[in-house]
């Protein structure tokens, strides 16, 4: 296929035009970067264009392979601390199936290992850094430190260790980590790094639920990238503008273009856990047989109950929990919508999940999570304007690609705020807040219901629209360190969309 793409002159308005079949299963559609609120209802529809279609069904696959769980990192644990080590480091990787990439990982040569954490342990992680350039390493959602949040002042250089330690206050949930340096998360992040943080606890929901890793507690990392015929994989405006891109998907670091993994369920209820680690593009989740998902958390833990729903949209750095009881074969599907200039689109079968067990599961508690909804007359408001400078981004006018550069936020420990999130661009920006999570109260002017009403840390805010969020600071306060608020498409957040959050005392 060959694709045709002009730029408009706004930085990063892009039209793509489909030219016959689509490679990898997929057809383009066309100039989503520049689809703005007039043509998304809302922050959970999926968009269809080209037709109306929503995406383009898979074919059937080609090949099956069982599903790759990545490896359970083993801590040392002394008293109350456990130790992690990890290695930052390049190798190779299949990111085109039978081409070999320059890819990156934590201890190996793609993705990383899955970490567990308990909730009111002390976690203590050995961290070095052997990619031949700075790096940092994120704790994406965790509410701890600033200094230990993996920020761009955290930045260490090659050759050297990090050595992070916090209490783990988090309730269960599922977290992630990644690179956040200045300039280079983007190239970073798509080259591999990336891996999967679980924070257990021992309330009465968490031991109703599967827990048993890799047996029915199931990590999806799903990664839609851009990569040339040579296997590039491409990170910034230049490279996704290259000729002859491929927009491969992969499922736990596995290419599933042409493959869909599969997975024999031994228990009856299998939890799934899923990140998008894409750069840019929107993943729903679904069912090839338009079945319901008993999703059962957002980013930030546990629904208020357990919801029955047709599909899961995540953004670029969002994370959902969902549990499936099976008695027949099901095949999961990602629809792929493009998030930037250019992307992926269309349908993957990605992975059968086949039963193979007799046990009868108890039914799930009718309350997961007790959710108190803010009352937010009395929080304190603020506006953040996520904005475009030619080919910069901003956040309240100013270009947060340096650190004295980037807008500042000042709050205080205990503070109740209420932020107004408005994107002036017709771009797809996916807003993401360190250190508290939020409620949504507002989404395009309207109220959230169903799943928004659960806790995030991650939200889609569509080209012209608007999200209200509402938060409080808690526990930590630094007069040097500072947590970061910024689009989670990695190209905007390294061409300028972050900004400085500090909490100090009261």
């Amino acid at each position: 296929m060959t694709s045709e793409h002009t730029n408009s002159g706004k930085g990063e308005h892009t039209k793509v035009t489909p030219r016959g079949k689509g490679l990898h299963r997929r057809k383009f559609l066309g100039g989503m970067a520049g689809i703005g609120f007039g043509a998304v209802a809302g922050a959970g529809t999926t968009i269809g264009l080209l037709g109306g279609t929503g995406g383009n069904k898979a074919s059937a696959a080609t090949n099956t392979a069982t599903l790759t769980v990545p490896d359970l990192l083993e801590g040392t644990t002394s008293g109350t601390t456990t130790t992690y080590t990890l290695e930052a480091q390049t190798g190779t990787h299949e990111v085109l199936s039978g081409v070999s990439s320059t890819s990156a990982g934590y201890n190996g040569s793609f993705l990383g290992p899955t970490m567990k954490w308990t909730s009111g342990s002390t976690v203590l992680l050995n961290i070095t850094n052997s990619l031949g350039d700075d790096t940092t390493v994120h704790f994406h959602g965790a509410h701890i430190p600033a200094e230990m949040d993996g920020g761009p002042q955290n930045s260490f250089a090659d050759g050297k260790t990090w050595s992070p330690t916090f209490e783990v206050k988090d309730e269960a949930k599922t977290l992630w980590y990644h690179p956040h340096a200045l300039g280079t998360t983007a190239e970073q992040v798509v080259r591999g790094l990336a891996g999967m943080i679980i924070v257990e606890d021992d309330s009465t929901t968490s031991t109703a639920l599967p827990s048993d890793y890799g047996v029915d507690d199931i990590p999806i990392i799903l990664q839609s990238l851009a990569a040339d015929s040579s296997g590039d994989v491409k990170y910034n405006l230049s490279g996704y503008l290259g000729s002859s891109l491929v927009y491969p998907l992969l499922c736990n670091g596995v290419n599933v273009d042409d493959t869909t993994l599969t997975f024999t369920a031994t228990k009856t209820r299998t939890r799934f856990r899923v990140l998008n680690a894409s750069p840019a593009d929107i993943l729903t989740i679904q069912r090839s047989d338009g079945g319901t998902l008993t999703q059962i958390a957002t980013d930030q833990g546990y629904l208020a109950s357990a919801a029955e729903v047709t599909s899961i949209r995540l953004v670029a750095g969002a994370r959902a929990e969902f549990v499936m009881d099976l008695s027949d074969a099901v095949t999961l599907q990602t629809v792929v919508t493009t998030g930037w200039v250019r992307g992926g689109s269309g349908t993957y079968d990605f992975l059968t999940v086949t039963p193979s067990a007799s046990d009868t599961p108890a039914d799930l508690p009718s309350s997961l999570n007790s959710i108190t909804r803010y009352d937010t007359s009395s929080f304190t408001a603020r506006t953040i304007t996520l904005g475009q400078s030619g080919l910069n981004m901003t956040i309240n006018g100013s270009v947060g690609t340096t650190m004295s550069g980037m807008a500042m936020i000042s709050t205080t420990l205990d503070a109740e705020e209420i932020w107004t999130i408005t994107n002036a661009t017709q771009l797809e920006h996916s807003f993401h807040l360190h250190d508290v999570p939020f409620q949504l109260i507002e989404i395009n002017g309207e109220e959230p219901t169903g799943v928004d009403l659960g806790w995030f840390d991650t939200f889609e805010v569509v080209g012209g629209g608007s999200i209200k969020i509402a938060m409080k600071f808690t526990d930590f306060t630094d007069d040097t360190y500072m947590y970061m608020l910024h689009c989670h498409l990695l190209q905007h957040e390294d061409e300028g969309m972050m900004a400085a959050l500090m909490v100090t005392e009261s």
